[in-house]
C-alpha cells in the first residue's frame, strides 16, 4: 500500500503548503463529481486529513495509525497477559 506521501506525490519533508497544493490538484482532478474514482478520492482525502494535521502527521511518521484511536504503539498488557 502506498504511503500517504506517495498518494499525494510529495516528499516526507514537504511543507504544509506543499501538501495543501498537492491535495487541491489531486482532489480537483479525481473528484467523483468530475468523473473521478470515489475510492481514489477517499484515499487522497485520508492522506490529506492525516498529513495536514501536525499531530496526526507526527503519529503517522512514527508508524502509528492516527485513525485507530490508539496511541499507535502496542505497548502495555494484553488480556491474555492479565489472565496468565
Amino acid at each position: 500500500m502506498p504511503s500517504y506521501y506517495e498518494i499525494l506525490g510529495v516528499e516526507k519533508s514537504a511543507t504544509a503548503d506543499d501538501i495543501k497544493r498537492a491535495y487541491r490538484k489531486l482532489a480537483s482532478k479525481n473528484h467523483p463529481d468530475k468523473g473521478g474514482d470515489t475510492a481514489t478520492f477517499q484515499k487522497i482525502q485520508e492522506a490529506y486529513d492525516t498529513l495536514s494535521d501536525p499531530q496526526k502527521r507526527q503519529q503517522y511518521d512514527m508508524g502509528g495509525n492516527p485513525f485507530s484511536g490508539g496511541g499507535g504503539f502496542n505497548g502495555g498488557f494484553g488480556f491474555s497477559d492479565i489472565m496468565d
